[in-house]
């Protein structure tokens, strides 16, 4: 057997307690002092240290004297005593170590005992202060009078309105007065904080600006005589180089000839493009010749009756014309616009562009403009993204309800009574659109209630409306430009969500979408599931309408979204209805209702990085996202057999909640579960 076993290699055992029992047996067969302390009593290991020592003295005595005599038979005797000796030796040695063994026991029993002294003294400090500090705000609480009522806080309504869920706390505040009230100061303290911080830098970005202001001025003041010798002394050597400033000053040559709308958009146009925008670039276009001939004086009075009898013996041999050509005429000479015209090209970081063309129409007095974009690349082929980039529809709404249809003359429409005209959009395409800003950057300014006497171009107001028309026009072809590339990813079934968003959603979508298409205004009205969106007033004939079909398994869920022109700054609106055992809208399905809150309300979460242009992907992703939630999280039908269609995948903390049976659609990253708001 003896053999067998050292033959017969160990096993490996890899888990602490296999470890610590192998130990423990190779401990077992040796000799343990640790385990003897205990069993010894140290009155008798110090009553066997007093013997050892006084046989150990006696010895060394013995030693020392024969070792005196000096004979040569006594070293046996000697050799016999040291061994005694050393035995001697061994006992004191295994004696000292128990006394050490004996003192480390003591000083470890004394060092736990002293720790939960230490503990329970450490309890009572805690407690003792805790104690001390309610005392101190029972006090405070008690001798407190609140100066709250004095504060001007905003409406309970505008509170939950714009406060954030974290503040506002509505399922806890809206039946408790008490922490209600404490929930508005805390939103009245942070916008102060804001406000405070926003006052700073105010007035340090003043104060910065108003010395780097002194230091342009009185650079300019400086440098303007020498530019002036500089400007006298350089005037050959414009003419042998051919310098730009010709050019330059034939521009303003030109636009002398321009009429006063397009000539202050002009000069407020070019100075804006120097001094802040060099993407922008500002000319003229058309014929100078035919404005300088609207302005010639006329010929001698022999000549115009002469010319008068020749047109009369003319007219006499043709047949006279109809009320209808003549009409006909009328309103060309009506609409006729000036031969000058003023063009903006706004570009983009890519050098896209949208080249935009400003006419006068000299009878009507006001301005119009047409639209252009051009890509910087060529765009990827779709059906449904074209109307995007439409000229006539492009810039519409480009301030709220601005669509261009009407003139915003009001003399106009007596006008138009005149020579039939009965509505100005028959003749838009031609012409241009008369949006309210256009009038805007020529300085014009039209009163709503009377028609104007005369017309003033004002630089003053076009000078301050310029810079905010300049970024809305560049936001809106920037955001129409990434809405047709989205478009086209659309078209195909596939949402694009760039790498910044996918914190928004979860890792694993089950729900596609399978359709993305548009529809008309017409269309959109006559659907059931839209109807509070257009009794609202919602939606208006001048927004962009597509329809959307989102499919898992046996569900579908349909979808029509209101694209306001003014995306990204104002959200596209979505209204759902979902086809899975029956028809559910938010008519009849709070969750329904709930899915669409959480696209139309809470779209702030899905705005991604500024400007915001990938909300609507991120909408139709977090839509995907929604209805998984609500297949995942019905109720299964136990009498039918085999396996749940849709599998719950998610993490929901609480699969429904109140009366409602509310389901839990707010995504919480990055812990990665779902939960109720």
């Amino acid at each position: 057997m003896s053999s067998d076993s050292k033959k017969r290699k160990p096993k490996v055992i890899r888990s602490e307690e296999g470890k610590r029992s192998r130990h423990e047996e190779q401990e077992g067969r040796y000799y343990s002092e640790e385990a003897e302390v205990d069993l010894r009593d140290p009155k008798n290991d110090y009553q066997l240290y007093k013997e050892t020592c006084e046989d150990l003295q006696k010895l060394m005595a013995e030693i020392q004297d024969l070792k005196s005599k000096g004979s040569k038979d006594v070293s046996a005797e000697i050799e016999e005593r040291r061994i005694q000796s050393c035995v001697h030796f061994m006992t004191l040695k295994k004696l000292n170590r128990l006394a050490h063994i004996r003192l480390k026991k003591a000083r470890d029993q004394t060092h736990e005992a002293k720790q939960k002294v230490d503990a329970y003294h450490l309890q009572l400090q805690n407690l003792l202060y805790e104690v001390m500090h309610l005392q101190k705000e029972i006090t405070k609480c008690l001798e407190f009078k609140s100066k709250h009522e004095e504060i001007e806080l905003v409406s309970v309504d505008e509170f939950y309105q714009e406060a954030p869920p974290g503040i506002s706390k509505s399922e806890i505040t809206s039946n408790d007065p008490h922490q209600q009230t404490l929930a508005r100061l805390d939103w009245e303290l942070e916008q102060r904080k804001r406000l405070a911080e926003k006052y700073k830098e105010s007035l340090a970005s003043k104060e910065k600006i108003l010395k780097e202001i002194e230091v342009k001025k009185e650079y300019l003041n400086s440098l303007q005589p020498q530019l002036q010798s500089i400007m006298q002394a350089s005037l050959p050597v414009q003419e042998y180089l051919s310098m730009p400033f010709d050019c330059m000053h034939k521009e303003y040559e030109t636009a002398r000839h321009l009429p006063a709308p397009l000539y202050v958009l002009f000069v407020q146009a070019s100075a804006y493009s120097q001094a802040c925008d060099k993407k922008l670039v500002v000319s003229i276009e058309g014929s100078v010749e035919e404005a300088k001939a609207l302005f010639k004086p006329p010929e001698d009075s022999q000549d115009d009756e002469s010319d008068s009898d020749a047109e009369e013996e003319q007219t006499t041999k043709r047949r006279r014309p109809t009320l209808g050509v003549q009409l006909d005429d009328k309103r060309k000479e009506m609409l006729k616009r000036h031969p000058l015209c003023v063009s903006l090209i706004v570009k983009s970081k890519d050098n896209s562009s949208l080249n935009l063309a400003f006419y006068f129409l000299m009878n009507l007095n006001i301005l119009t403009v047409k639209a252009e974009i051009v890509p910087a690349s060529e765009l990827a082929s779709s059906v449904i993204a074209g109307e995007l980039l439409n000229p006539d529809t492009v810039l519409n709404c480009l301030f709220p309800g601005d669509d261009g249809k009407k003139t915003p003359n009001p003399a106009n429409q007596y006008q138009f009574d005149k020579v039939g005209i009965l509505d100005l959009g028959d003749y838009i395409s031609e012409l241009g659109h008369p949006y309210l800003w256009v009038q805007t950057m020529g300085g014009l300014h039209f009163p709503a209630d009377q028609p104007p006497t005369s017309f003033v171009a004002d630089n003053t107001l076009s000078a301050s409306h310029m810079e905010k028309t300049i970024k809305l026009l560049r936001s809106r072809l920037v955001s129409r430009l990434s809405l047709h590339k989205q478009f086209a990813s659309l078209e195909h079934g596939i949402i694009p969500i760039s790498g910044e968003c996918q914190n928004l959603f979860p890792a694993k979508v089950v729900s596609r979408l399978t359709k993305w298409s548009m529809i008309t205004y017409e269309d959109y009205v006559v659907l059931p599931y839209t109807k509070d969106v257009v009794e609202c007033g919602l939606a208006q004939d001048t927004h962009l309408y597509y329809s959307l079909m989102i499919e898992r398994g046996t569900a579908k869920l349909h979808g029509a979204v209101v694209l306001n022109p003014g995306y990204s700054l104002i959200p596209s609106l979505f209204s759902l209805c979902l086809n899975w055992k029956g028809e559910r809208s938010s008519r009849n399905d709070e969750n329904i209702r709930v899915m669409e809150s959480e696209i139309n309300v809470y779209y702030k979460e899905l705005m991604g990085p500024s400007p915001g242009f990938q909300l609507l992907t991120n909408q139709l992703q977090r839509l995907c996202m929604l209805l998984d939630v609500y297949l995942e999280t019905e109720r299964h039908d136990n009498s039918v057999e085999g396996p749940h269609e849709f599998p719950p995948e998610k993490i929901c903390l609480r699969l429904v909640r109140g009366p409602s049976r509310m389901k839990p659609f707010k995504y919480n990253y990055p812990q990665g579960f779902f939960s109720h708001r």
